[in-house]
């Protein structure tokens, strides 16, 4: 998992007057690294959209106080963040209208939430091509809209569990990190495995980086490991 510098560079705000919405979707943008705020109404998305500064905004239409149209045509004189409506209304005429009032990209509702996450990776890519999600260090080269690590320019084939530790490892590049810290980030607080899961998976990394030598992940006897790219 990445640093929390790098969790909250994109943030999101959900708008919609339905409670389950909010919650299911601030729960899985959350999981997958972003900083979310939640707003039950236009009122309350106007209001604090100057202060979390969003990038991304889903926006429901069908709400009270203000719309999502209203809302949808005040953002852009308080913010550049791209706008993502979300609705039941799904003719042709709504979305149009959706679009001529600011919106980006729209998407109705019932949705699969990875469709949303596709989306959401475009605007970022589209609107704010400066905050890319990828970054070198020495030698490894993380992007994280595609989730994919290479190594001297090659893309390494890693499994998930993999791709997880090789992250958290390079998020802290250059830092000792315990083995308790790497087994709470990477296989999470409930984990009821083998105590050695991670020296097998330290051991994985190393084939695939070809660090037999262990130049690049060093062992800090009776400390951890440490990923070296300085």
């Amino acid at each position: 998992m990445a640093n929390n510098e790098a969790l909250n560079k994109f943030k999101i705000l959900v708008v919609d007057d339905d409670a389950s919405i909010r919650q299911m979707l601030s729960l899985g943008l959350k999981h997958e690294g972003y900083d979310v705020l939640t707003a039950k109404n236009g009122e309350e998305a106007l209001r604090v959209i100057p202060e979390f500064e969003p990038h991304v905004i889903i926006l429901d239409i069908m709400m009270p106080v203000l719309d999502g149209y209203e809302v949808c045509e005040a953002i852009p004189k308080i913010s550049s963040a791209s706008i993502i409506m979300l609705t039941a209304k799904d003719s042709s005429q709504d979305i149009v209208k959706g679009l001529r009032m600011g919106a980006n990209d729209y998407l109705v509702k019932p949705f699969h939430f990875e469709e949303l996450l596709a989306r959401i990776e475009v605007q970022l890519r589209n609107r704010f091509p400066d905050l890319t999600g990828q970054k070198t260090l020495g030698r490894f080269t993380i992007n994280e809209f595609q989730k994919t690590i290479s190594l001297d320019g090659q893309v390494l084939q890693l499994s998930p569990t993999e791709y997880k530790l090789l992250s958290y490892m390079f998020w802290n590049a250059n830092k000792t990190l315990s083995k308790e810290n790497i087994l709470l980030h990477v296989w999470g607080y409930d984990f009821e495995g083998e105590d050695n899961i991670v020296e097998v998976y330290i051991r994985y990394l190393r084939e695939k980086l070809g660090d037999s030598a262990h130049e690049l992940i060093k062992t800090v006897r009776g400390l951890g490991y440490r990923l070296q790219t300085e």
